[in-house]
């Protein structure tokens, strides 16, 4: 059998983090590389801010003052020329050659150029020729001028010998031809430590993409962009900035994107809520609901610049010193149409520490290696959300800036991003009698009883002690397993500490416990197969489940976990759990048609397309997924105990599928046949988007929206609104949606070929017995959905229902 070669795949893996502490590059690549696959080893690149003074062999005074302009030699002999160019406008005083390795041994196809660094100070004389500017904005101009000129003069229109990869204050850019980890590994800055990182996986959608000059990230001031995504009016852009001035030389959409950023913000001066608007403009639905004043000036924004604004999939992430303001931050933006996926993290320990990235999985790759090498930090983030892009709720856009020590995170309109306030440490005991009692519920086997003991307790509880006792004890394996499943599984109020705390402390244990399963060939019946042992699978031995360590196997591809399960499941095993999961995809995948009976439990951070094509399984995941996930699923059952990532359920055919947490943009897109979700919190937009499911009580397919969330003590809570986003149920022709939503703040304006439609009680009897399953899941109620402010309410008064308009109503409509 053929493979697909992975470098023939682009998908654009982007991450950034600012951390109150400064931290080593190599948890940088830890990310880097669970986006393996979202690169092609063709172009990949790092941007550092916040650096450590003696890494370059400077004091604090000098990294604050003096701009440190990253020039990259193809040609070595260029360096003589380059030098006295920079010579001629700054006080060089001090330069450092990056140290470097050995291509051809690390398997580089392109040698990466040679890399100095020169920390600068623009002459007087120089400066004083600036007109119109005077201080650090006619240094900041010089700077950028240089920059430019020798781009022109040893780089541009195919001269190939030199060009600046970055120019900022406190801050560096480097790339390569290759993956991203790449940069790392070759000029040898595992130990250099920075307070905010970026790293892109990918060569651009245009430019020399054969080229370290073509990779990401791309500089503009003191800011280094990179970008998820294809600029469709990238000539447009390059045309619009050329008026002021800019040069784009690089030939791609990034850098038209980057420099437009340098034009808002450093030469017109915009403040960066307006810089954001210019870029991702507000729209529809979304700036019609901002205050009058808001929805005034924004307006006026998109009047000047909308000709301007990036259009098609995008997502940015920059990293940016504002020296100034002796102030760092972290930026991302997403695009209107949220067309490429996005996930934000924060956590507050001993240090704080704010993420982003294309995938959940890469976020939690970083905070796990922090964890287990250093103290304050911790495997868990206290938060994972998307944003929703052009919205009036948040902007599409979150800024964590990092001043005198301090990490602030608020959305684009300056709100802050709400967090737990429970602390993060507390003081409990652990008792003899404490572990009696663990003892006998786990002897009886009862993991229910012996989850509600553990929550009962928890807030006197030394949890780490406790949970060390629990796994080590003499009991049922199946009963203690159930009890960790559960605690991770259900919302309950952790008393006196953060969620994010007991989650990481049980997802420890259950995996020591997990790994101390038999390997398989034992006739135990949970046995353990890891990627050393994979050779020794044989056929199972009555019901035993088979535990698979993911933590060696493949993300994708021929030595993958998914393929893995595909080959016990044809020697005979049919129920599986896999642990230790970061970013494995396609698990539940390649099982083929009737693969009824099969169970699959998946904890850890899964990756893309878990569930696709899925024909009779069912996969249960303990915690978040990721995206594309559940597409074209045919039937079977998919639990997942948090939220679901982007375009879910995509073209799905029947199946049923709980959600616990939200989805993020295009769930059930294309949907037909008889698919039935229930997702207990909201969509970001384009929910059920040309959904063709037939009637959903002659057997077509319908998802239900219960609009909830919980509190940090566990409680559910109704969310402000059942569905924030616009294109509800966009151009469908078939299916439902049943929305709660009793106090009717879903409107007209949000369904663009739907319509409301009276609830009736066949719609109530037919979407009952799935809210019971809802309720036997997560443990939400149905009673507690059909309460309202306190009072009992019927489902007719809660649940409102949206269904296509008939294709002769809109025909009738045109005319």
């Amino acid at each position: 059998m053929t493979f697909r070669q992975t470098e023939q795949e682009g998908g654009c893996g982007v991450v950034g983090l600012i951390s109150t502490m400064p931290i080593e590059a190599r948890y940088l690549e830890r990310a880097l590389v669970q986006m393996h696959n979202r690169g092609n080893g063709k172009g990949g690149g790092i941007a550092a801010v916040g650096l450590d003074p003696s890494w370059l062999g400077v004091d604090e005074d000098m990294l604050r003052r003096d701009y440190i302009v990253t020039v990259a030699y193809l040609d070595p002999s260029a360096r003589d020329e380059v030098e006295r160019e920079l010579d001629a406008v700054f006080e060089i005083e001090h330069c450092k050659k990056l140290e470097s390795g050995d291509a051809e041994e690390m398997g580089l196809d392109v040698r990466p150029p040679e890399v100095w660094l020169y920390m600068c100070t623009p002459r007087r004389g120089a400066v004083e020729q600036i007109e119109g500017l005077a201080g650090e904005k006619a240094d900041d101009e010089l700077v950028f001028r240089t920059s430019t000129s020798i781009n022109r003069r040893f780089y541009a229109n195919g001269v190939l010998r030199a060009f600046v990869l970055s120019h900022g204050k406190n801050m560096l850019i480097l790339k390569a031809v290759g993956y991203a980890e790449h940069v790392i590994q070759y000029y040898k800055l595992e130990d250099l430590k920075a307070h905010v990182w970026l790293g892109h996986q990918r060569y651009p959608t245009r430019g020399r993409v054969w080229h370290p000059g073509g990779a990401h990230p791309f500089m503009a001031m003191h800011e280094a962009l990179v970008h998820n995504g294809d600029l469709a009016n990238y000539s447009s852009l390059a045309s619009y900035l050329s008026e002021y001035g800019y040069e784009p030389m690089f030939l791609t959409d990034t850098e038209a994107g980057a420099l437009l950023f340098d034009l808002y913000t450093r030469k017109l001066e915009y403040p960066l809520e307006y810089t954001i608007e210019a870029i991702a403009p507000t729209t529809e639905r979304d700036i019609e609901l901002l205050p009058v004043e808001k929805r005034r000036l924004y307006r006026t924004i998109q009047a000047l610049h909308v000709h301007a604004s990036p259009d098609g999939p995008w997502f940015f992430i920059l990293a940016r010193n504002i020296p100034a303001r002796n102030e760092m931050q972290l930026i991302g933006i997403t695009d209107t149409s949220m067309l490429r996926p996005q996930v934000f993290a924060l956590q507050q320990r001993e240090h704080t520490i704010a993420l982003i990235a294309s995938e959940k999985q890469a976020i939690d790759a970083v905070l796990g290696e922090l964890a287990a090498h250093k103290k304050g930090f911790d495997e868990v983030a206290d938060r994972y959300w998307n944003a929703r892009g052009g919205s009036y709720t948040d902007g599409g856009a979150f800024i964590f800036t990092l001043r005198d020590g301090v990490l602030e995170a608020t959305n684009k309109f300056g709100a802050p991003v709400d967090m737990d306030t429970l602390p993060y440490t507390c003081e409990g005991t652990f008792t003899d009698e404490d572990a009696l009692r663990i003892q006998q519920l786990a002897q009886k086997g009862d993991g229910k009883a012996l989850f509600s003991w553990m929550v009962d307790n928890i807030g006197r509880l030394d949890i780490e002690a406790a949970l060390e006792h629990l796994i080590s004890c003499d009991g049922s394996l199946e009963a203690l397993i159930h009890c960790l499943t559960l605690m991770l599984d259900r919302r309950y109020d952790p008393v006196s500490v953060r969620r994010s705390v007991v989650l990481s402390r049980v997802q420890r244990a259950l995996n020591k416990l997990l790994a101390s399963c038999p390997y398989v060939g034992s006739s135990e019946r949970y046995v353990l197969v890891d990627a050393p042992h994979r050779e020794d699978l044989c056929a199972p031995l009555n019901e035993q489940v088979l535990v698979v360590d993911a933590a060696g196997f493949a993300q994708e591809g021929e030595h993958s976990v998914a393929r893995f399960i595909v080959d016990a499941y044809r020697m005979g095993w049919r129920e599986f759990i896999v642990f230790n999961t970061r970013g494995h995809r396609f698990i539940g995948c390649g099982l083929g048609p009737n693969s009824h009976g099969v169970r699959i439990d998946v904890y850890g951070s899964s990756g893309d397309y878990l569930g696709s094509g899925m024909d009779g399984a069912e996969v249960y995941v303990h915690g978040s997924a990721q995206d594309q996930v559940a597409q074209i699923i045919k039937s079977g059952k998919l639990v997942i105990h948090g939220d679901v990532g982007q375009t879910f359920m995509y073209g799905a055919k029947g199946a049923e599928v709980y959600v616990l947490g939200n989805a993020a943009g295009r769930p059930l897109i294309n949907a037909v046949g008889s698919p039935r979700a229930v997702i207990n919190g909201t969509c970001l937009d384009y929910l059920a988007e040309s959904m063709m499911a037939g009637n959903p009580l002659s057997g077509g397919g319908f998802v239900i929206v219960n609009g909830v969330s919980f509190d940090e003590r566990g409680n559910i809570i109704d969310l402000e609104e059942p569905y924030p986003g616009g294109n509800l149920f966009s151009l469908a022709s078939g299916g439902a949606v049943y929305i709660r939503d009793p106090m009717e703040k879903l409107d007209e304006g949000q369904l663009n070929g739907g319509r409301f439609a009276e609830l009736g009680e066949r719609d109530w009897k037919l979407i009952e017995p799935y809210l019971r399953e809802n309720e036997r899941l997560f443990g939400i109620p149905v009673e507690r959905l059909l309460t309202v402010n306190g009072k009992k309410m019927s489902p007719y008064e809660v649940y409102r229902k949206v269904e296509a308009v008939p294709v002769k109503a809109l025909a009738a409509l045109g005319a």
